[in-house]
């Protein structure tokens, strides 16, 4: 007979699966609809401009926290960890740095509405690559530095997914912490914010404001603050005298932010909607076939 597995502590079996089926919704959810944005881009040639390099960079960044959600979901499914200690290295830089591009990649579509709103020019492509290149370089940078010593990678509590590693509390930690936060989230918080009360006061006068200019900055706060007040705690505090289960539910939050971003930065305009529906519509791929 097999021997039984042993469950984390401060889980039941169904707590266990309960986790693994949430982040398999949300994983399913956020590959499907960033998948079907990166679809549309990829095969609606009026889609291919500058600001919307800054979106397709946004939803590939939300497709790989989707698919690291994934690994996750099937890693709870199953009540353990099956790729070892490497693996969770694997698994928690991918995460770590696509969790930053996705951040950053707000601010970088925050303040590529702002130029082309309230400069009244184009964005152009030598602008939107670099910044693009900027984007993911800086998130792989400061995802691998856990990797050479500065900060640290282990499991999370439910021990079937891996993060930055909160609950040492140490001065390597707590030095990491506060400079990786100050960089890629208070500063992409700050453009975000900026940029959109620009837009605000320049259309203010006309009272038409042509995108949300207060869910971007809410979500982003809403979506990454849970795990930032969690990062915070732990580096003032002791944190196992928070429930290991309730240090799960920041996580739960942030795999949620691919599916809102999608549908917040693309799938809900008309441009995307309308590309999306021509790539899939069999009328429209006849007609291309033909031509």
């Amino acid at each position: 007979m097999a021997a039984t597995r042993a469950l984390p502590a401060g889980f039941g079996e169904l707590e266990v699966l309960a986790v693994g089926t949430v982040l398999l919704m949300e994983a399913l959810s956020g590959i499907s609809l960033n998948g079907l944005t990166i679809f549309s881009f990829c095969k609606t040639p009026d889609l291919r401009t500058p600001s919307n390099l800054l979106v397709l960079s946004l939803a590939l960044a939300d497709t790989g926290i989707s698919m690291n959600a994934l690994v996750a979901a099937v890693s709870s499914l199953l009540r353990r960890w099956p790729h070892g200690s490497e693996g969770c290295q694997v698994h928690g830089f991918q995460g770590f740095a696509t969790a930053l591009a996705s951040i950053c990649g707000s601010a970088a579509v925050a303040w590529g509405r702002y130029h082309h709103y309230c400069t009244r020019r184009q964005l152009a492509w030598d602008t939107a690559i670099p910044l693009v290149l900027f984007v993911w370089l800086s998130s792989a940078f400061w995802a691998s530095l856990p990797l050479m010593g500065w900060g640290h990678y282990d499991y999370e509590p439910v021990g079937t997914c891996c993060t930055l590693d909160y609950s040492r509390g140490d001065r390597n930690f707590i030095s990491f912490l506060f400079t990786m936060a100050f960089f890629n989230f208070l500063v992409p918080l700050f453009i975000t914010h900026t940029s959109y009360r620009f837009m605000e006061q320049k259309f203010s006068r006309s009272g038409h404001l042509p995108v949300n200019t207060t869910l971007p900055g809410r979500m982003l706060l809403l979506g990454w603050g849970p795990y930032a007040l969690l990062y915070l705690y732990a580096a003032i505090a002791d944190v196992s005298f928070i429930s290991p289960k309730l240090q799960m539910v920041p996580a739960l939050i942030a795999k949620t932010m691919p599916t809102i971003n999608a549908i917040n930065y693309a799938l809900h305009r008309e441009m995307v909607c309308r590309g999306t529906w021509q790539c899939l519509s069999p009328q429209k791929r006849k007609k291309d076939r033909t031509q």
